[in-house]
Parts: C-alpha cells; structure tokens; sequence
C-alpha cells in the first residue's frame, strides 16, 4: 500500500529494498513520537521539539515518496540523511556527551549501507562517526573514559559499515553464482524444450500419480483430437470423462511401469483426425533408492514404416489393377447371380404362357363362328331344331368359364413376368449408377448404399436363410466416393456370408449397424455369428495375400483397407475367436476427404 504502481513491478530486490525502507520509516516514526511526548521533561525543550518535528515531518515525506518514485533511492536518501542529522544534532544539544552514544546510532550504517549500497553509504557513515567519535567529545570537553567510549563508538560504527560491505560483496559473488547458474540452467531447459517440441514423436512426464508434469506440442494436439481439450499440468492424463477403453488400457499400462517395468506397445487410436500406428514407450523414473517417483512417455508415429512393412513385396500399380478387377468381379458376380434367378422366374413364366396358349379353347369360338355363318339364313330353327344348335349356348357357356380361367392364369403369369423384368432392370440400373460415379468424392446417404449393397446379396442371402437386421442411424450424410464405400461393403457382406455357410449354425444372423460416433465421423459396423477369427489370424487379417478360406486370393481386406485409407477412413475388426463371430466395422469422416483437404 506505501509503494507506487512502478515500485509494485520492479524487481524482486528493489522490492525488498522497498519494503526494509517502509518498515524503518515506520519504526522511526513510532520512535519520534515517543520522543516527541519525552521533549517537555528535555534539557532543551525547544531545540528537540524542533528536531523531533523535522524528524516526524521527514520520515514521513520517505513514505509519502515512495507512493510516487520509480526508484527506493530517493526516499532512502531523505532516510539517512534525517536519521543522521537528527542523531548528531541531538548530542550537541544535549548535555551529557554519552547521549551521542545512543545504540540508535548503529541505525545509521546498517540502513545507509543496506539501502544505498557499500559506496554512496559511505558519507553518511563518515559524518556519523566523525561526529559521534570528534566533533561531540570536543563539543562537550570530553575526558579520558568518555572521549574514548566516543572513539571506540565511531571505531564500531566504521567496522559496521565494513562488515555490511563484507556481506554486500559477497552477497553479490553469490548472486554473480547464482545467475551464471541460473542461465546455465535456463540455457539447457532452453535447448531440452526446444528439442522436445521440435520433435514430432509425442512425449511427456508424469508423475507417480499419473498427473501429468510437461508434455510438448505434438503431444497436446494428439490430446486435444483424442480427449477434446487441452492438456494442463497437475490434471490426470486420462481424466473420467476420457473413453473407457484408452482409461483401461492405461491403467493397465501405469500398474506394471509404478512396479518398475518398462512398457512398450502399438496403439492405433479411432479417435484421430488421421489413421495412425503409434510406437509408445513408457518408462519409470526412479529416485536414489530405486523407488519409483514418476513416468516418462515416449511416442512415434510409424504410420509409414508400418505401411511400407505392408506393401513389401508388392507392385502398388499391379495391385491397384487386381483391386479394380477384383471389385468389378464381385459386382459382376452379384448382378449376374440376382438376374440369373430373375431370368429363372421369366423361363418359367414364359414356357407357362406358351403351355397354356396351346392348350387355349379359344380355338372354339372360331369353330361356333363358322357354325353360325353357315345356318345364318335360318339361325332361329338352327338353335331350336337342329341337336348342334340345342347345346350351343351350352357350350358357349363353358366356353366362357373356361376362358376366363385361362385369361386369369396368363395375366398372373404376366404379372409375374413383369415383375422379374423389372427386377433386372432395377439390378441393371443400379450397376450403372454405382459405375458411373467411380473415383468421384460425393454426398450422399450410407444407408441407401447399404440397402443397394444387400440387395446384391439378397437372392444369396435368402437361399442360405441369412436373416438381416437393419440398426440404422437415419438421414446421415456423408462425403465420400461411391465406388470405393460400395466396394468395400460388397467385400465384407461376401465374407459374412462365407463365414455363415462355414458355421453351419441353423441360425445364421447379420446385424448391419450405422451410428454416429462423434461429430464429425461415422461407424458402419457388419457383424455376424459366424466362424470368427482366432487370435492369431488377427494381427495379418488386412495383410497382402493372407486368407483363411480354401478357395480365397488373400486380397479382399487388404485392398479394402487401402480404399478406406485413401477416403482418410479407418477399417478394423473385432472378433471374440473361433466359433464366437466377428464385427468389421468402418470409421468415416462426416464432412470428407475433399472437404478435409
């Protein structure tokens, strides 16, 4: 509250100049009062009146300085040069030389050389001693014992000064030290910080509790993508609301490293922006009794080595050849296999029709027409005479019926061979669509692909008694490319399909899911209760040439997880082992490749 807004900013040194300034200015002030109500019972009340109200007024202007200065040195100045004065002027008037000898006097080379330093404290220490130790002895006609407690008064006052200066310089050796170690050390925090957030491998530390100490930048933005906000120190790594799953796997990870292990694993979070393969190491760090007192993470990206680890061996455009072949084929396949069994319902309709056409009695009206034409002339005793006549209105009757039935039988059949007409050219029309939009990033409706790619399988599916169930999240759209998402949806129906003729299970489920998981990206999810995948298949499930079926090529998944790559999408499977079943399912981004680029 003494100081001026400048004084509150200064160092932290003038500060505590500041506040020994404002604490000695006080203390004398309570002193000149007291001495202020002691001037009446004085030798000479009038002359220590007048130094007690200099002195009141004085040290009061030191405080009242402070609240304006940029520097303690002013006031400081007022300080000493008023406890000075008033200290010598108080001697001579009084009349005993001892009242120069007052301990009050060691005040002034404590203050002066504390607040003004070694040199500029330097006069006031001189004109103290010089006073205390000649000029008040001479000033009263001191003798023997007197003049010498004066000396040794002025003698003392000097070694205070000297033992102040003593503590100054070293001191000041000291904090020389201590900065020179200062900026060392600042220099290396320097450098370490700046390697660490120049690096774009992810580290951090942490400490025994899993609070988190300092991580760099690549660290808080793969944070801010996996938890949603930014990563302060003294929070947990993986507070509550984080997924369950990473809490999980983390807590696992923290058991074994505070039990001093090191643990390295693989990690491909869903959550990234950008499908990547993390190389993560956490380590202990251990005090100097081998307790372990906190953790070290070390994380890289080997997205690229890992890929390339999967392309060895391979032609990439030989590979993206078999892979275009490969989806025509399957689609080829579907559209061939539904209008083959649509042709099979027109061969039966249309060898119905010529079956019932030729054995029509439509054949008979012709026959009463020629009747009729030949007894024109006498119709009426035709009809009534003659025994042909009689019956035929009996047999246009039946006739009639008989007609009729077959007009029913042939429109039904008709109707069912419109119907099988149509079907192919539904299948036929939708092959065109899906073709005619390949390579060309689109926005449209999953659910709707969904249904396009089912019903390619529907004739298969139905055959092997496959019941579908539709879990849809309804009018989501997204930006992707049509050939690539339908591709890679026709090969995990196909092998769904395969895994359920390979169970054998009597009920044969398949469960199509489409839910949004966070803002921006969606999961398609295809499971079935099939044969499943064991443990050790999973790791090689999206490899090049890798297969588990006896007539399988060993590139259905692999060019299915490159597509949904290049749509900056995410394929991944989940499997319980043999016999339990497997779940394929596909992250895609809302907004798009095109959108994100």
């Amino acid at each position: 509250m003494f100081l001026s807004e400048p004084l509150r900013r200064s160092s932290a040194e003038e500060r505590v100049r500041c506040r020994m300034l404002v604490g000695a200015s006080l203390l004398l002030l309570a002193v000149d009062l007291l001495f202020l109500l002691y001037v009446p019972w004085t030798v000479s009340p009038w002359a220590f009146g007048l130094i007690g109200v200099g002195c009141l007024a004085g040290f009061s202007s030191s405080l009242w300085l402070l609240r304006r200065s940029t520097s303690s040195r002013g006031p400081a100045v007022v300080l000493c040069s008023l406890l000075t004065a008033s200290i010598v002027s108080s001697g001579f008037f009084a009349r005993d030389v001892s009242v120069g000898l007052h301990p009050a006097c060691m005040l002034i080379p404590v203050l002066a050389i504390y607040l003004l330093g070694a040199w500029d404290s330097l006069p006031f220490v001189g004109m103290a001693s010089l006073g205390v130790g000649l000029l008040l002895p001479l000033w009263h006609g001191a003798r023997g014992g007197e003049w010498m407690r004066c000396l040794f008064a002025a003698v003392f006052m000097v070694g205070t000064w000297g033992m102040g200066w003593l503590m100054l310089a070293s001191r000041g050796q000291m904090s020389t030290e201590l900065e020179r170690a200062l900026r060392t050390l600042r220099e290396s925090e320097g450098k370490l910080t700046s390697l660490l957030e120049n690096t774009e491998d992810v580290v951090c530390s942490l400490d025994a509790h899993g609070r988190l100490i300092a991580a760099n930048l690549a660290l808080r933005d793969m944070y801010q993508e996996l938890i949603g906000e930014e990563p302060m120190p003294g929070d947990l790594l993986f507070p509550e609301h984080a997924p369950e799953t990473l809490r999980q796997r983390w807590q696992e990870c923290t058991r074994q490293v505070l039990a001093g292990k090191r643990v390295r694993f693989e990690a491909s979070p869903s959550r990234l922006k950008r499908a990547r393969v993390l190389d993560i190491s956490v380590n202990p760090v251990l005090d100097g009794v081998g307790q372990v007192v906190g953790m070290t993470v070390f994380g890289r990206d080997i997205t690229d080595r890992k890929e390339a680890e999967a392309r060895l061996g391979e032609m990439h455009r030989s590979l993206l050849d078999v892979s275009r072949q490969a989806g025509m084929a399957e689609m080829a396949t579907g559209v061939l296999h539904n209008v083959g069994n649509a042709l099979n319902s027109v061969n039966v309709s249309v060898n119905l029709l010529f079956e019932r056409l030729s054995q029509s009695r439509v054949e008979g009206v012709g026959k009463v027409a020629e009747l009729l034409a030949e007894h024109g002339a006498d119709l009426g005793a035709f009809l009534t005479a003659d025994g042909r006549g009689r019956q035929l209105p009996a047999y246009l009757r039946v006739l009639g019926a008989q007609l009729n039935a077959e007009r029913v039988v042939l429109l039904e059949e008709v109707r069912t061979l419109q119907t099988s007409v149509e079907h192919i050219k539904s299948v036929v029309s939708m092959q065109q669509a899906h073709a005619r939009f390949s390579g060309v990033v689109e926005r449209l409706e999953v659910t709707a692909l969904l249904d396009d790619a089912l019903r390619l399988h529907a004739e298969s599916l139905e055959q092997l008694g496959i019941q579908v169930r539709r879990e849809y999240t309804p009018g989501v759209l997204v930006r992707v490319d049509r050939h690539k998402l339908l591709q890679i949806l026709l090969n995990l129906l196909s092998n769904a399909r395969h895994a359920l003729l390979e169970s054998g299970r009597p009920d044969k489920h398949l469960v199509i899911r489409v839910e949004r998981m966070v803002a921006e990206r969606l999961r398609i999810a295809v499971a079935d209760n099939g044969v499943g995948i064991s443990p050790e298949d999973a790791p090689r499930l999206f490899t090049q040439g890798f297969t588990t079926k006896k007539d399988g090529h060993g590139f259905g998944l692999h060019i299915s997880a490159l597509a949904a790559a290049e749509m900056d999408a995410f394929l991944s499977c989940t499997s319980e082992g043999r016999g339990q079943g497997a779940t394929f399912t596909i992250d895609l981004p809302i907004a798009g490749e095109e959108s994100r680029a």
